[in-house]
């Protein structure tokens, strides 16, 4: 069994779309309208009907979507049951996005396997659309993300309220200051929504970063203000090297853990209790940055 076919009738059957199926698997259009047929040609049926709008499950395509995650299911736990390293009886893949991982994906790591010697880790990082299907798929067991899709079989629970502030590095910064000297980052839709009503002024300024926590290097470097997460900019506000720019709103930004449902009680157990620890004592550093502004 080839299953790229059984990924990609998934994405076509999520997304509705042979285009945006392409995009979330890094091929061409025609390479998944090529997988899907080869799909179609093997089980002797039609799975989508086709029309310029986009593409829906037939009758066949329907009946066979539970069967196709229920193989690629099996297929990863077998695969990652093999894989487990000698010295280890069991295994976990964690997934986050790329900015839940330095304050709070490392720690969550390193205390786990302080706690479960036994336990064989293996970190990723995805956006919240990749890490999703990752768990649904079972190719993941546990994940941090800014804004969860649920599927059956996932559960998901609000550990962190996060709050993106206004940084500058240089002292004194004002918001009527800023426009040549602007970064916008992009935290998605409803960060955009929240900016166009609160800073018009500064939303189409000719700088657009969509490289998440990682544009905090950016603007140090190139001198420029941006949003950035309170708990990531704390240590450079107490040296020094970032300023909060007085009186700019900030904006929620929330951190959900989404888990398996399958997943092993007593390793769900542990794994829970020691991320509501660590999200316990960031939520006090970020209420201590958000006092300073």
């Amino acid at each position: 069994m080839d299953f790229s076919l059984i990924r990609t009738f998934l994405e076509v059957a999520a997304t509705g779309s042979f285009a945006a199926a392409s995009d979330r698997l890094f091929v061409t259009q025609s390479a998944v309208s090529l997988r899907v047929q080869r799909l179609e040609d093997q089980l002797g049926r039609p799975l989508f009907l086709r029309s310029k709008s986009g593409v829906e499950l037939t009758a066949a395509g329907r009946d066979f979507e539970g069967h196709a995650v229920a193989l690629l299911r099996a297929w990863e736990e077998a695969r990652q049951q093999i894989a487990v390293p000698e010295g280890f009886s069991r295994s976990l893949v964690m997934g986050g996005e790329l900015s839940l991982w330095p304050r709070l994906g490392f720690g969550w790591m390193t205390r786990l396997r302080a706690a479960l010697g036994d336990l064989s880790l293996r970190a990723e990082i995805g956006t919240a659309d990749q890490l999703s299907r990752a768990m649904a798929e079972g190719v993941m067991q546990v994940a941090l993300m800014s804004t969860p899709t649920l599927r059956p079989g996932l559960g998901a629970r609000k550990i962190l309220d996060e709050e993106l502030v206004l940084v500058a590095p240089w002292s004194e910064a004002r918001r009527e200051t800023l426009a040549d000297r602007y970064a916008y980052i992009d935290w998605g839709s409803d960060f955009l929504h929240f900016h166009g009503q609160n800073l018009p002024e500064l939303t189409h300024r000719g700088l657009t970063l969509d490289l998440g926590i990682l544009s905090e290097r950016f603007v140090t470097q190139a001198g420029v203000a941006a949003y950035l997460p309170a708990r990531t900019v704390a240590p450079r506000l107490a040296e020094g090297v970032l300023h909060l720019v007085p009186d700019a709103p900030t904006f929620p930004y929330p951190v959900w853990y989404v888990w398996r449902e399958d997943l092993d009680p007593a390793l769900a157990d542990v794994a829970e209790k020691i991320l509501l620890s660590l999200s316990r004592a960031l939520s006090q550093e970020i209420s201590e940055t958000i006092e300073q502004i």
